[in-house]
């Protein structure tokens, strides 16, 4: 998210426990300057390889909540930010095959959550799916966010899907009119659709 009155109708119209802010200058959605409006939830941090001092400045300017790391960040990396900014650390996995899960062994004591991506040449927001079925061969005891070109006309398919640490969903570029520009009324209507799996608790929606 990035535009002060998006940033005011998702969080008025959808009412998300998340809002995520790219701080990676690769990304079309990227954000320099802390909007004039931050919103009222989560406020979440994406970091792609960055350093200890980038995700501590950030932290501080725009009043983080939670840091996503989304690049190559190592276990003790993960920890070391955990344990200077003492905030939940959300990293993030791209995923193709069974093969990319055993990678996520070596982060189940530094990460609070993870969050399961489409692999691809760039650093996600691709707006393309994976294969959730590989993610049945995830044991780990650390919950998982479901992210990856999950958008209108995937109601159903969210609703029916299952596994025992699938806390919350990631919605991004296909609810997108522009880059890092929402549209709230087609994130409402898609969270209004899943209703019944979140008020079991079944999972938190993110933007």
């Amino acid at each position: 998210m990035r535009e002060p009155e998006n940033i005011r109708a998702v969080e008025k119209t959808v009412r998300p426990d998340m809002m995520g802010f790219i701080f990676w200058e690769g990304s079309k959605r990227y954000v320099s300057e802390p909007p004039a409006y931050l919103p009222e939830c989560t406020r979440v941090g994406v970091f792609v390889n960055p350093t200890e001092e980038e995700v501590l400045q950030k932290a501080e300017d725009f009043g983080l909540n939670a840091i996503q790391l989304h690049g190559q960040e190592s276990p003790d990396f993960c920890r070391t930010i955990k344990e200077r900014t003492g905030l939940p650390v959300i990293k993030a996995f791209s995923i193709a095959s069974a093969a990319d899960i055993a990678n996520t062994r070596q982060y189940e004591d530094t990460a609070t959550l993870f969050l399961f991506d489409t692999k691809c040449e760039s650093v996600g927001g691709s707006g393309e799916k994976f294969d959730w079925d590989i993610l049945q061969q995830y044991k780990g005891n650390t919950p998982f966010l479901l992210s990856g070109g999950i958008g209108p006309g995937d109601e159903e398919k969210v609703r029916r899907w299952r596994h025992p640490r699938w806390v919350g969903i990631d919605l991004n570029s296909r609810f997108e009119t522009a880059p890092a520009c929402k549209d709230a009324d087609a994130l409402a209507k898609f969270v209004r659709s899943l209703s019944p799996n979140l008020s079991k608790g079944e999972g938190e929606i993110g933007q």
